[in-house]
């Protein structure tokens, strides 16, 4: 079968030109199993194409071309060929990330750079035409104003109660943040446990810290202040948007409503835990992978409808510098897949029970550097490295959920998404 190659360009410091064509075993197979070759661009873009995905009905594809800020659709032209379609929208700084609405009415885009969340028009014949709506700007919970937005908006949304609603809430985030650590060091075990931050410990303050003090650095200077950092928006049932920020520690979550996003109450994570990309698991659970802290958070809707941590696993036996990158689950959904770059491995946990649950299971070679996107087809595991300009296929033992060693591997220029040509 074949995939087309998301990719970094010149502008964004990569050796790719253009959306690639990857093979993986015969090209009309439905398996990925055979053999991998890299059969050139598909189209040259001008630009980065980081992230590619499809209309779900249309041969048209769509590109956030990061460096240009814009996203770009494309219309299939050959079995291998891909042609513009339409010209390219600007949506903001960086976008990283686009999501097709449900009904393929709107893109929603997530700008890395300056954190927008952005929605698109699409027209019939799919392609992209003006920004209509942009989600209102996040706000740091770390932050005096950050935590009274908040607050605010959950007693006007939730609680109904003003300042009492402020303190409900905070009690409400160390709730959550406290059964996912004393999840986290149960399934870390014995000799990892004491690496879990001590969420469930008494605190002085609340969670959701009001004005806490410059963190300073080793020659005693301030660090930079925290920064809105947009990464990925995922439609989920119910008419829920969730997008994850990883500058200010956000699951932002909406439900769609005439048209607009009405806001819901944010889930607020540990400070620098950096969550980057989700993966919805059918039992009704979201799992969330933190790019900075390397865990992952399983997020739930109460009885209330608010979203909650309900439970988290730490990616065992990753190294501090590690940065965890694609999250996605095995056909089966009873595992659940992290790449993790730096050391260059992927991280596989085990689904427990209703869902709620995650083990860590094995830490395996990624056979590539940089593993920045993966995905599963059947029995393999496809693996781009971004920073070795490869793609690999890792055989999946079927009882165990762990991949194999690198069974084949192509070279591909700069390699950042993958998804599969249809």
């Amino acid at each position: 079968m074949r995939f087309l190659l998301g990719g970094y360009t010149a502008d964004m410091a990569g050796a790719a030109t253009g959306i690639g064509v990857l093979r993986a075993g015969e090209a009309d197979a439905a398996s990925a199993g055979g053999p991998l070759a890299f059969e050139g661009e598909a189209v040259r873009t001008g630009g980065s194409p980081s992230w590619l995905t499809w209309h779900p009905s249309l041969d048209v594809v769509y590109a956030a071309l990061e460096g240009d800020g814009t996203v770009q659709a494309f219309r299939r032209t050959g079995a291998t060929s891909l042609a513009p379609f339409g010209p390219a929208v600007a949506v903001g700084e960086a976008p990283c990330h686009i999501a097709v609405a449900p009904d393929a009415g709107s893109l929603l885009v997530s700008c890395w750079g300056d954190g927008r969340v952005v929605r698109v028009r699409v027209d019939a014949e799919g392609r992209p035409t003006t920004t209509i709506a942009a989600a209102a700007a996040a706000r740091d919970p770390y932050t005096r104003e950050g935590a009274s937005s908040s607050a605010s908006a959950v007693a006007a949304a939730v609680l109904g109660t003003g300042a009492a609603g402020h303190a409900d809430e905070a009690q409400a985030q160390q709730r959550d943040l406290a059964a996912a650590a004393r999840a986290l060091r149960e399934a870390a075990g014995e000799e990892f446990a004491h690496l879990v931050p001590q969420y469930d410990a008494p605190e002085t303050e609340p969670v959701v810290a009001a004005t806490p003090a410059p963190t300073m650095d080793a020659a005693g200077e301030a660090v930079a202040e925290r920064v809105s950092h947009a990464h990925q928006s995922v439609f989920l049932p119910g008419g829920v948007v969730a997008a994850t920020d990883m500058g200010f520690d956000l699951v932002r979550l909406w439900r769609g409503v005439d048209g607009s996003l009405r806001a819901l109450r944010d889930v607020v994570l540990p400070r620098g835990s950096g969550p980057r990309h989700m993966v919805w698991h059918p039992s009704g659970h979201l799992y969330v992978v933190t790019e900075l802290s390397r865990e992952v958070y399983v997020l739930a809707p109460g009885a209330d409808g608010a979203w909650r941590v309900v439970s988290g696993a730490q990616l065992v036996g990753t190294l501090a510098g590690d940065t965890a990158a694609e999250i996605c689950l095995s056909r089966d959904g009873q595992f659940v897949y992290v790449g993790v770059r730096g050391s260059d491995t992927l991280a596989v946990l085990r689904v427990h029970g209703d869902g709620s649950t995650l083990t860590p299971v094995a830490l395996a070679e990624a056979g590539v550097a940089g593993p920045r996107h993966h995905t599963v087809v059947l029995d393999t595991l496809l693996v781009a490295g971004q920073r070795s300009d490869e793609v690999a296929a890792l055989t999946l033992d079927v009882r165990t959920g762990v991949p194999g060693r690198a069974r084949a591997r192509t070279a591909a220029p700069s390699p950042t998404c993958l998804v599969a040509m249809r």
